[in-house]
């Protein structure tokens, strides 16, 4: 395995090879060996592949000519088995991507309330995070509450994921005392301000304002203040076709199909029940369609904020969400209509969202049904995880998911399993039988899940 690993290293990333170039390179493998080296390989994560058949390419994902390390996906952010997949699709070279348009039935497919992107013990375990215990209080009085941080926080954070260099100092100062951060260009200081005008106006009017046209339409005019080549564009669907850069995603170009379109995005998300699924659909399907010349996952950001803030609970500010996280991620939602990895991320940076926001749990709520039937299971897996240091952690959880839990609560499981590694600390070990030492040398080499 390791010859073919090798030789795949020095390939260059923008050919890759075939099985039968492989196999002329190492005429002493056998085919079927390599196949199985392959596909092993390709599904733990080291390589890429590309293609069916005779013309599937594999791809050195450490190739020689690829690219800088500081343009890859966070660590210490936990995916799936199904997001590693995504990412290793989207970080292949741009120029052997199939290029991909709107897909309708990605839509159409969708029935609110019934089909799930957040599964129900999942948005279960995002309310327990975001819970102000103010949830029988009139709309928007937690956001009203925390208005002057949040103004801040998520101006800086979602201006961030746009490029913007302002620093949560700078942004501070500008949105507190209107002091402009000296050396930075005009269009970053009207990005900051225009997000506080936008957040106001959800926040201000939370009891009210609803995923209609008027709100997305004014929500988009607000973040776009001053920022479009066509003034005209502001808080308008699109007129044109427009390119996505860095990715072969072309999305529709025709006005009547966008505007039609957009009216059936407005009408599911509304029909959607919880807050945590509502938000998530319209991050997934307002950028996907593209409905504005531009300022297009900043809007979808920002509506994806109302459903919590109307709830009265923690927001969503996309605090330390690092920028080629958040753009795989969308990509993967574009190329593939595939919404694992945005999914995986949407949970990190909620949850990251409320450390920065509730320091205390305002009430102790029900033990989650399903981490109280599989108690014992995720407790053993969790310990063999960490005793375990040459074996990866995702193949550990499915094998044990495979033997000991019932298909059909599998996916909910393996949540809940990411979820008490991710929170793993020297306080909770004796409840997996683990020693401080066994903790120690398990962070040492695995870092943060």
């Amino acid at each position: 395995m390791s010859s073919i690993a090798d030789l795949l290293q020095n390939i260059p990333l923008s050919t890759g090879l075939t099985l039968a170039e492989i196999l002329t390179r190492h005429p002493e493998i056998k085919r079927r060996t390599a196949q199985r080296w392959l596909a092993k390989m390709a599904e733990t994560g080291q390589i890429i592949a590309v293609g069916k058949g005779r013309a599937r390419r594999y791809f050195s994902i450490k190739s020689t000519d690829a690219a800088n390390t500081d343009d890859i996906f966070p660590q210490h952010i936990a995916l799936s088995a199904d997001s590693i997949d995504i990412l290793a699709y989207v970080d292949c070279p741009i120029a052997i991507r199939t290029p991909v348009g709107y897909k309708h039935d990605f839509l159409e497919s969708y029935q609110p309330n019934k089909t799930r992107y957040l599964s129900e013990p999942l948005c279960r375990q995002l309310k327990k995070m975001g819970d102000t215990g103010q949830a029988k209080l009139p709309a928007g009085t937690y956001g009203r509450e925390i208005l002057n941080r949040l103004l801040i926080d998520l101006s800086w954070a979602s201006s961030y994921l746009e490029g913007n260099t302002y620093s949560r100092l700078d942004t501070r100062q500008l949105i507190e005392q209107g002091m402009v951060s000296q050396g930075k260009a005009a269009i970053e200081t009207q990005m900051i301000l225009n997000h506080k005008a936008a957040i106001e106006l959800l926040v201000d009017n939370a009891a009210t304002i609803s995923f209609n046209r008027y709100t997305l339409l004014n929500l988009h005019s607000a973040l776009s203040e001053n920022l479009l080549p066509n003034p005209a564009d502001e808080g308008r669907l699109r007129q044109h076709s427009v390119d996505i850069g860095k990715s072969v995603y072309r999305p529709l170009s025709v006005p009547a199909q966008i505007s039609e379109i957009l009216d059936k995005v407005l009408n599911k998300a509304n029909q959607i029940s919880d807050p945590f699924e509502q938000s998530f659909f319209v991050m997934v399907h307002l950028p996907y369609l593209q409905p504005f010349a531009d300022v297009n996952k900043r809007t979808s950001r920002l509506m994806g904020n109302l459903p919590m803030i109307r709830a009265n609970l923690c927001p969503l500010t996309f605090i330390d969400v690092p920028e080629q996280a958040y753009s795989r991620a969308v990509i993967g939602v574009y190329e593939m209509t595939r919404i694992e990895l945005l999914r995986d991320l949407y949970i990190w940076a909620y949850e990251r969202s409320t450390q920065e926001y509730l320091a205390i749990k305002q009430n102790l709520s029900e033990p989650e049904p399903l981490r109280l039937m599989y108690r014992n299971i995720i407790n053993q897996t969790v310990r063999e995880i960490v005793i375990q240091l040459g074996q990866e952690p995702l193949k550990i959880i499915h094998r044990a998911l495979k033997n000991q839990v019932p298909k059909i609560d599998r996916e909910n499981v393996e949540y809940l399993m990411i979820a008490e590694l991710r929170r793993l600390h020297e306080g909770v070990l004796v409840r997996y039988g683990l020693s401080r030492s066994e903790f120690a040398q398990w962070q040492a080499q695995q870092g943060e899940f």
